[in-house]
């Protein structure tokens, strides 16, 4: 049973990750919270479908089709659909109808669908119509500027551009870099002391509700039931 995760970081700001995948005899897997919405296509026996996945807000069961092949784009926080309000997807999906092997329908034309290589130029067409936007305000405050609005203009411009709180990103961004410092072998009293836990019980109640896991089995891989992607977050998280 193998659930083999390939990704990679992108250099445009409306990417968080590119990610490719598949499956072979694994029914189910852990996904684990994420702040990112993200635009996913797979295939399975010769049927390919798409969907728009929300926020994840906590880690959660969930399904994989078996002997299937995934591609996946991870937007960057901030980056939103403005006819798709994110705050309706989070712990949800909605799905793309009427996609091919060659073809995704998009704003009432066909689009080529994307591949691993080619999900920046895809991308940037999706801006260029309209149909992705960016509000600045999300990741000037996650790279520390300061801003002049009211803090309840600003938690209100994180949740219409996120789905999300500020509280909220930190927390899983967070709980998911705690989880690679664990996997990686680093112990785990430095690990609350580098990210700024109160202590082992905190560190512990954030990975069993972010990751779904104990710092334990972290260290020993859950063959049966893998762990959806977990990478440690490139993008800056608010103190």
């Amino acid at each position: 049973m193998v659930l083999e995760i390939e990704s990679r970081p992108s250099e445009l700001p409306y990417i968080e990750r590119v990610w490719r995948s598949h499956s072979i005899d694994v029914g189910r897997m852990t996904s684990i919270a994420a702040s990112h919405w993200e635009l996913v296509f797979w295939e399975q026996h010769g049927r390919v479908q798409a969907a728009v996945l929300g926020p994840e807000p906590r880690a959660c069961p969930a399904p994989v089709p078996e002997d299937a092949t995934f591609f996946g784009i991870s937007f960057a926080l901030g980056a939103s659909m403005p006819h798709v309000p994110i705050s309706r997807l989070v712990g949800g999906s909605a799905e793309i109808p009427d996609v091919t092997r060659r073809s995704v329908w998009l704003k009432g034309s066909a689009w080529h669908v994307p591949d691993y290589d080619n999900a920046e130029a895809f991308v940037l067409r999706m801006v260029r119509e309209g149909i992705v936007d960016c509000d600045p305000i999300v990741p000037a405050v996650l790279g520390g500027a300061a801003t002049d609005v009211s803090e309840r203009t600003l938690q209100r411009r994180f949740v219409a551009a996120t789905g999300l709180t500020q509280g909220a990103i930190r927390q899983i961004q967070r709980a998911r870099e705690a989880a690679v410092l664990i996997q990686e072998g680093a112990p785990v009293q430095d690990v609350v002391h580098r990210l700024g836990y109160f202590d082992q019980p905190h560190l512990a109640r954030s990975l069993t509700r972010f990751i779904g896991r104990t710092a334990t089995q972290l260290s020993a891989p859950d063959i049966a039931e893998p762990l959806s992607l977990l990478y440690k977050p490139s993008s800056p998280v608010p103190a």
